[in-house]
């Protein structure tokens, strides 16, 4: 007896994306409306992630967002923001407009702006790409002269180091390192030698006491959004709860971010306003930290007032449609804004070295820095065309200001071969009165955002 036939309804492939092939994204760059500053305009069909992508890629050009107003509700995503180069001027380099015309618009390679958290750029470390490489992502406790024996372990292991980010906040440390294999220059394969390095990393981030209980090491080959990664690795770490550190890491102590939470009864919506210092990547920050907590931001005022300082109001409500019915709930989101905020800040000083690049360079400038007192606090390593480039902030080992002395030392024993440009990292522009002042504003309303953007 012959089976029956099942027969299935037909679906297009192609019918999810119907919409935004009807409608596609819409990315406007405009030059003429003021003379400061650069005016991006993205309209898009509203998806879930499409904010945090849309920022990320300005981000990702270390552009500067001085004005921005955000709205999803309904079907429909907007965005315009107010954006600067590093160094202050407007946006002119053709292939920095190119770039962002074709990860948000519908020449990207996903026909415009996708719901996922990478960029369309593929592996890519920051804004350069790096391919052939071992992605290693290390969380762990922090301590004076932890970066320096990581480093020890890669240079042990006959690993180059490629690029690498590090970044601290209170007793925590995260880092993602890219290497490659000194003799192939391929990504590491062998299942025994990964064993083996990442049995001696676990060692050395459990070395503060902790038995390598708090430590995680985790491989893969290629490269994902490494500022992406360091806040999912912290964020998952709770590094917002751990207590200590405030003291010691010198983030805290200056300018601490204000974050209140009220409830807008009338939309349903929990008002989110931050008032901080101001400082590059912050939009790209919060939006980071809401996006892993599961919020969902339908509107937004983000504004950069004189003198240096942000205020940013969000009006958010979480995906699956709780509110934020008690305090404790209020307070953990509150605690996790400040800790994406303050995870990329570093007070103090910054070291900035550059030199031929060669197996072993960053694990000799790390030992040095640890020989000299100096306890880094973040740090961004690169390399591009054979040279090596690493900045580092740091303080002394106790958390205190770096003696110049210590720095006079550096510079003798590093010698010439090595340039070496050192910054201070302005605390705050702004005195005690003045911060006093600053706190007692109240927080800017929805309602009036179009007349203070377009003014």
């Amino acid at each position: 007896m012959e089976e029956p036939r099942v027969c299935w309804p037909y679906f297009d492939p192609e019918y999810e994306n119907l919409s935004q092939r009807i409608n596609p994204p819409s990315v406007k760059i405009d030059n003429e409306i003021s003379a400061d500053y650069t005016v991006v305009k993205v309209d898009s069909m509203n998806k879930p992630g499409i904010l945090l992508e849309v920022v990320q890629v300005l981000s990702d050009l270390d552009l500067t967002i001085s004005k921005a107003y955000i709205s999803s509700d309904g079907g429909w995503f907007m965005d315009v923001f107010h954006v600067t180069d590093q160094q202050g001027n407007k946006l002119l380099d053709r292939k920095s407009i190119d770039y962002i015309e074709t990860a948000l618009g519908p020449r990207s390679r996903k026909g415009g702006i996708s719901g996922d958290n990478s960029w369309t750029g593929g592996k890519t470390v920051g804004i350069h790409s790096i391919d052939d490489n071992t992605a290693i992502e290390l969380i762990g406790t922090d301590r004076p002269g932890l970066l320096s024996e990581i480093c020890a372990v890669l240079t042990d292991q006959q690993c180059n180091v490629l690029a690498a980010e590090a970044w601290t906040h209170k007793t925590r440390v995260a880092s993602v390192v890219y290497v490659n294999d000194k003799n192939s220059c391929g990504p590491l394969t062998d299942l025994d030698r990964l064993s083996a390095m990442e049995e001696q990393l676990k060692n050395v981030l459990g070395g503060g006491g902790h038995g390598g209980k708090n430590a995680s090491t985790t491989f893969s080959v290629g490269s994902t959004h490494t500022d992406r990664r360091l806040h999912q690795l912290m964020f998952s770490d709770m590094d917002s709860e751990t207590n200590g550190g405030e003291d010691m890491d010198g983030k805290d102590i200056f300018f601490k971010p204000v974050v209140t939470i009220d409830y807008c009864h009338e939309k349903g919506y929990y008002m989110v306003n931050i008032r901080c210092k101001d400082r590059p990547k912050l939009l790209y920050d919060i939006v980071c930290t809401l996006t892993d907590m599961h919020y969902i931001v339908f509107h937004a005022s983000i504004s950069s007032v004189a003198p240096d300082h942000a205020l940013q109001e969000y009006y958010i409500r979480h995906k699956d449609g709780c509110t934020l019915e008690t305090e404790e709930e209020k307070g953990k989101v509150i605690k996790c804004i400040e800790a994406a905020i303050l995870r990329r800040v570093s007070e103090g000083l910054s070291l900035e070295l550059c030199a031929t690049d060669r197996v072993g360079f960053l694990t000799d400038i790390t030992r040095i820095l640890r020989e000299h007192g100096m306890s880094v606090l973040r740090a961004g390593v690169s390399t591009v065309g054979g040279q090596a480039t690493n900045v580092f902030y740091v303080r002394d080992s106790s958390g205190n200001p770096v003696d110049m002395k210590a720095v006079e030392a550096l510079k003798k024993e590093i010698g010439q071969s090595v340039m070496l440009n050192v910054k201070k990292v302005p605390n705050s522009s702004v005195n005690s009165s003045q911060r006093m002042r600053w706190a007692k504003k109240t927080s800017f309303t929805f309602g009036s955002l179009f007349e203070r953007f377009l003014a």
